[in-house]
């Protein structure tokens, strides 16, 4: 089963791999780069402000950090579990598939996947209540993620855990955060 379902992983990577061609391979490869993310996570640090007030903000940015933390640890541990050799250094697909970038750590599952989805859960669920349309901050992993398909670095499969993992992160630290915010916020009475 476990064979199939990686047949099937492969296959699919090669169907979405080829989908790209020289003349993008290069916003694809800016895409793929964190930093060149900034504006978007200052543009959404300016909305948080807006909503949550300085001291708010600062235990999400602390939030945030740890969560960022966990998840590359894990996704890690994970990886050096796992060994899955990532889609560019796969001698079966040698021929089939576009690399525009290679690595050579492993692939299963995918940091910037697990990364950028448990980053936007936790932003998604502190804004839902503020914007009808915050749901839309998930295309930011959607995007990011599928750069490494483009590029040649991971599977589909790597990329679908990496979001579930994220998922399930960012809601376990949007609740931490709403417990400490909730702790350190609220004004204490003496009696």
């Amino acid at each position: 089963m476990l064979d199939y379902v990686i047949h099937l992983d492969k296959k699919l990577f090669i169907f979405l791999n080829n989908l790209g061609s020289k003349p993008f391979d290069e916003i694809w490869l800016l895409v793929t780069k964190q930093l060149n993310w900034i504006p978007f996570f200052l543009i959404l640090l300016f909305i948080l402000y807006k909503k949550l007030g300085t001291k708010k903000l600062g235990i999400a940015i602390l939030t945030v950090a740890a969560l960022i933390t966990f998840t590359n640890e894990i996704t890690d541990v994970i990886k050096f579990s796992v060994q899955r050799i990532r889609p560019c250094n796969d001698d079966t697909l040698a021929g089939l598939i576009r690399v525009v970038k290679d690595s050579d750590t492993f692939s299963y599952f995918s940091g910037h996947a697990s990364n950028s989805t448990a980053s936007m859960m936790f932003v998604y669920l502190i804004l839902r209540k503020y914007y009808k349309y915050s749901y839309l901050i998930f295309l930011y992993p959607l995007i990011f993620a599928y750069s490494r398909i483009y590029l040649g670095l991971h599977f589909p499969l790597d990329i679908i855990s990496g979001f579930v993992f994220g998922g399930f992160t960012g809601i376990l630290f949007y609740f931490l955060f709403e417990k400490l915010s909730n702790k350190l916020t609220t004004p204490t009475t003496h009696e």
